[in-house]
C-alpha cells in the first residue's frame, strides 16, 4: 500500500512536502536563532501572519478536496474553520482564570460581564487540552455529518446545494453574535495568555505554533492525496464528472460524498484551531459568507483538482490581500472581484492547472 502511494506521488507533490518540512525548520530558526540586526532576521509577526497564511492554505486544501475532486462546491466551509477556532478559543480562555480583567477563577470576563452565574455547560471541560483538540475534529465533522447526510440524501446538488451551505455558515453567524449564546457575542474571545502553559505572545511559541501549521499543513496535503489517488479517489473523480452515471453503475454515491464531506470539515476545523492562537481572537465575522466565498475563489487562483494549487492560491490572495489592505484598504474587495474575473477568463484552471498545461501534467488526477 505505501509503495503504491509513492509511485502515485509526482515531483510536484514532493516538491510541496519537501519545501513545508524546509520552512517549518528554516523560518523558526532564522527568527530564534538569527539577531534581530541581521539581514536573515524573520521577524515575530511575520512569523505570525505567515502562520495564518499557512492556516488558511490547510483551508483551501479541505475545500479543494470536495470541490475539485467530488464537485461539491461549498460555500459554507467557514463554518467549520470557525467552529475549529471557537474550540480552541474556549481552551484559551479557560486557561485565562484570574489575570483576566474581573479576576474570576472560573468564568471568562464577557460572562462576568454580562452577569452569567455559572459556567455553561458547553463550556465544561474546555480548560483540559485533550478535549479542547477531540472538540476541533469531533464539532465540525458532526455538524457535516448531520448537514450532508439530509443534503445528499435528498440528492441536493449544484448551484442548490452552494446556496444551502451558505446558508448555513449565515445561520451560524446570527446565532453566535447573540450574548446569551454564551460564546462571547459580537466581541467574540480574545485576550488570550497561555496554550499548554506557554505564553501565546512568546516569540519560542509563535516560531513553534508556525511549525506545527506547516507539519498539519503537510499531513492535510498527504491525507488528502491519499484520498484522491486511491480507489477511492476515482469514484469521486467518476461522481463529479457524471453523477447519475455513476449511480446507476451501483455506486451509494450519497455515501462516497457524505464520507469525503466529513473529512474536509475536520481538517478545516484543524485549520481554524491552528489559526486562533496565532491571531489572538475568533469572533462570529469568521462565520461570515463572504469569508467562505474568498476560500474558494484561492481554489480557484491556484487550480482546483490540484491540491498544492490550492494551498499555493490561499497563500498568494491573502498575501495580496495583506499588501493591498495596508496600502487601499477600500480597494481590496474590488481587487478580489478582479482577481476572480481575470483567473476564470484567462487561468480557467488556475495557476498550477496553466502551469502544468504547458510544461506536462503531473498523474494526480485532478479536475478535468
Amino acid at each position: 500500500m505505501i509503495a503504491f502511494f509513492f509511485r502515485k506521488f509526482d515531483r510536484m507533490a514532493t516538491g510541496f512536502v519537501i519545501l513545508l518540512a524546509a520552512i517549518a525548520i528554516l523560518v523558526p530558526v532564522l527568527n530564534l536563532a538569527v539577531p534581530e540586526g541581521s539581514p536573515f532576521h524573520i521577524p515575530t509577526y511575520l512569523v505570525s501572519l505567515w502562520g495564518k497564511y499557512l492556516a488558511f492554505a490547510l483551508l483551501a486544501v479541505a475545500l479543494d478536496l470536495v470541490w475539485g475532486y467530488c464537485g461539491i462546491l461549498s460555500l459554507g466551509h467557514g463554518a467549520f474553520f470557525a467552529l475549529g477556532g471557537y474550540a480552541m478559543g474556549m481552551y484559551l480562555m479557560r486557561q485565562i482564570g484570574t489575570r483576566g480583567v474581573y479576576a474570576d477563577p472560573v468564568l471568562p470576563d464577557f460572562m462576568v460581564f454580562l452577569n452569567w452565574k455559572e459556567l455553561p455547560f458547553t463550556w465544561y471541560f474546555f480548560d483540559h487540552f485533550a478535549y479542547a483538540v477531540v472538540m476541533v475534529v469531533l464539532v465540525p465533522s458532526v455538524l457535516a455529518l448531520v448537514f450532508g447526510w439530509f443534503a445528499f440524501r435528498s440528492r441536493v446538488t449544484g448551484v442548490y446545494l452552494s446556496i444551502i451551505t451558505q446558508a448555513l455558515t449565515y445561520a451560524l453567524l446570527l446565532a453566535f453574535f447573540r450574548n446569551d449564546m454564551g460564546f462571547g457575542g459580537n466581541n467574540g474571545l480574545t485576550d488570550f495568555k497561555d496554550i499548554l502553559g506557554l505564553s501565546v505572545q512568546a516569540p519560542t511559541t509563535r516560531a513553534a505554533l508556525f511549525a506545527l501549521t506547516a507539519v498539519f499543513l503537510a499531513l492535510g496535503f498527504l491525507v488528502a492525496r491519499a484520498i484522491v489517488v486511491s480507489r477511492f479517489g476515482q469514484v469521486l473523480a467518476a461522481i463529479r464528472d457524471a453523477e447519475s452515471r455513476t449511480r446507476f453503475l451501483g455506486y451509494r454515491v450519497e455515501s462516497y460524498k457524505l464520507l469525503v464531506f466529513v473529512v474536509s470539515a475536520a481538517m478545516a476545523g484543524i485549520a481554524g484551531a491552528l489559526y486562533v492562537p496565532q491571531v489572538g481572537i475568533i469572533n462570529p465575522s469568521e462565520f461570515a459568507p463572504s469569508n467562505s466565498i474568498e476560500a474558494v475563489i484561492w481554489v480557484a487562483v491556484g487550480g482546483r483538482g490540484t491540491l498544492v494549487g490550492a494551498a499555493l492560491g490561499a497563500v498568494l490572495v491573502n498575501f495580496a490581500k495583506t499588501w493591498l489592505t495596508g496600502m487601499l484598504p477600500e480597494f481590496w474587495l474590488y481587487g478580489l472581484g478582479a482577481l476572480f474575473i481575470l483567473v476564470t477568463l484567462f487561468l480557467p484552471k488556475g495557476i498550477i492547472g496553466a502551469l502544468t498545461s504547458r510544461f506536462g501534467r503531473p498523474g494526480d488526477g485532478g479536475a478535468q
